[in-house]
């Protein structure tokens, strides 16, 4: 059974139902948590009543400076959302560790970012060395992933099109929410992961709500094809792409063909002219909801909830 672990400025907490329990470790980092197993289990055997899980300040779970690595376009549903046919190939880009925030931190839009986009998206969190070369096969994802979280890939989408620019586009402060829990895993649980449901919400409004059966590229096959160039260590993180629902789609096919003929000012100048019209994009004031579990909770990776607001 997953061990849910909650992060707070006091430290590390075993979560059982709504109450959490002190985890006696003296643990600083994620990957230092990984290797004191037997501390979180001893927490989440106790018999202590517990604090309320409400009483507590929850931070990011994955704590920096770590590795953050994401998947482009790894969903059946976003791809096609994407304009995309055919086969796509695995794609990888990375994130500045600075963008990690917790799980109810408010996500601030830059001044000069126009179309801010959500992306719902399961984090896998290492639990060993990936070297290079390694080959990593279902069986053997016990041994390099410890555990899970929830995170969202929050995306400038003015600054990732124009730029073709992943990375600046998904570094800034606060765009890799993230937690508010670590599920570790016991390898029995891995056969779960197929069950995961992603969900997201903005306002109340469902917009995204994809179970791991839509993912193109599932974990195993993801953590080989990276390490063909890649090292990961305990603690590193994947982000492990987003299902369809994100605001930003591709422009029919006659409409693309057509902006394809036209200088490229003219071209994103067109688009983002359309764009506008688009009230999906994240506002000041809104209120991102996202979850990720199985149906019957076995895995559940608790609740983001994150306001957005303009820079000041």
């Amino acid at each position: 059974m997953s061990t849910n672990v909650l992060r707070t400025p006091d430290g590390w907490w075993a979560v059982r139902d709504e109450r959490a329990v002190r985890i006696e470790t003296k643990a600083v980092t994620t990957a230092e948590l990984i290797a004191d197993r037997d501390a979180v289990r001893d927490a989440g055997a106790s018999d202590d009543s517990g604090t309320p899980v409400a009483d507590l300040v929850a931070l990011p779970p994955v704590t920096t400076p770590c590795r953050v690595v994401a998947q482009m376009v790894n969903y059946r549903s976003h791809a096609k959302d994407s304009g995309f046919t055919g086969d796509i190939p695995p794609t990888f880009f990375r994130k500045a560790s600075g963008s990690v925030s917790g799980p109810h931190e408010t996500i601030v839009r830059p001044a000069h970012v126009k179309f801010l986009d959500y992306e719902v998206e399961l984090g896998l969190v290492m639990g060993a060395p990936l070297p290079v070369g390694t080959v990593v096969e279902e069986q053997d994802l016990p041994r390099y992933v410890a555990g899970l979280v929830l995170t969202n890939d929050v995306s400038a989408r003015d600054v990732q099109l124009t730029k073709t620019q992943f990375y600046e586009s998904k570094s800034y402060p606060t765009f890799t929410p993230t937690g508010p829990y670590l599920a570790l895993l016991e390898p029995e649980d891995f056969a779960r992961l197929i069950d995961l449901r992603l969900r997201l919400s903005v306002n109340g409004v469902p917009r995204q709500d994809r179970t791991l059966a839509d993912m193109i590229v599932r974990p195993a096959q993801a953590l080989t094809l990276l390490a063909r160039f890649q090292t990961l260590d305990a603690g590193d993180l994947l982000l492990t792409g987003t299902p369809g629902g994100t605001a930003l789609k591709a422009p029919p096919k006659p409409a693309e063909k057509i902006a394809a003929l036209l200088p490229p000012a003219l071209k994103w100048k067109a688009f983002f002219k359309g764009q506008a019209k688009n009230p999906r994009y994240l506002q000041n004031g809104d209120l991102v909801t996202a979850t990720i579990a199985t149906p019957d909770g076995r895995i559940d990776l608790g609740e983001q909830r994150t306001a957005v607001a303009d820079a000041t």
